[in-house]
């Protein structure tokens, strides 16, 4: 069976029911984050509250509160009267820069370890499935993403394209849910992994990874290409926790 389309995906991955706990503060961060990941365009409508607190499976009233602090945040604008609702506000490199940042903050050492336990473990096992199940096609869009975060020029186009690999491994194993478990911890830990600005020969290492991991699955070689995953995100998360310390004060 094909791999559902990527984006389709990261739509049902943004609007998707939320945990049971701190549903507006979950909401907030998750949006916020898809917004700052570009799953949500710059000018995009959002849905409606109702159809929001539909889609999510809380109170209308949560939402609203929600989007109250994204607009405080300058991440949404509301418009009234017709054509109106709620409008994605793109922000600038600099706002981006500062979100992060303040969300980086407010996680502790522990909450970073177990993070990067679950993205190394989901990275390991879209892996080695893709490994198995890949079509030349799926193994083609995986060196396609390979390639363009090795072109990438400026730290924004390589987040997004480092997270777009990660998204396509998932799609190669050719399970939705898997796929979707990737493009939520994209949005949840993806936009901090490029604050600490890897510099060129991290940047490179990294590229070669990629192509690596693409490499392995095409050739069918599962626990290599497993192996090859959990390394990547492993020093993709030691650098993030390095940044942290940095930021709180060692």
């Amino acid at each position: 069976m094909p791999a559902p389309d990527a984006s389709a995906i990261t739509r049902l991955a943004v609007f998707t029911p939320l945990d049971s706990l701190g549903r507006a503060e979950l909401i907030t961060r998750r949006l916020a984050d898809a917004i700052c990941l570009g799953l949500l365009a710059d000018g995009e409508q959002l849905p409606s509250e109702a159809d929001l607190a539909d889609q999510l499976g809380v109170a209308i009233a949560t939402v609203r509160e929600a989007l109250g602090e994204l607009r405080r945040q300058g991440l949404i604008v509301t418009r009234r009267g017709r054509g109106g609702g709620s409008f994605v506000r793109g922000p600038s490199p600099r706002e981006t820069a500062a979100h992060r940042r303040a969300r980086l903050r407010g996680l502790s050492v522990e909450d970073l370890r177990d993070l990067g336990d679950h993205y190394a473990a989901l990275a390991a096992g879209a892996a080695l499935l893709a490994a198995d199940r890949a079509s030349p096609e799926d193994v083609r869009r995986l060196s396609d993403a390979a390639e363009a975060f090795a072109a990438a020029h400026d730290p924004e186009r390589r987040h997004r394209t480092d997270g777009r690999f990660h998204v396509e491994v998932a799609a190669a194993a050719h399970s939705a849910r898997l796929t979707r478990a990737e493009i939520a911890m994209q949005t949840e830990i993806g936009p901090l992994l490029w604050l600490p600005g890897a510099g060129a020969a991290a940047r490179g290492r990294m590229a070669e990874q990629h192509r690596r991991i693409a490499g392995a699955i095409g050739a069918g070689e599962g626990e290599r290409a497993a192996r090859l995953a959990r390394e990547h995100v492993t020093e993709a998360v030691e650098r993030l926790i390095g940044l942290h310390l940095d930021l709180v004060g060692r």
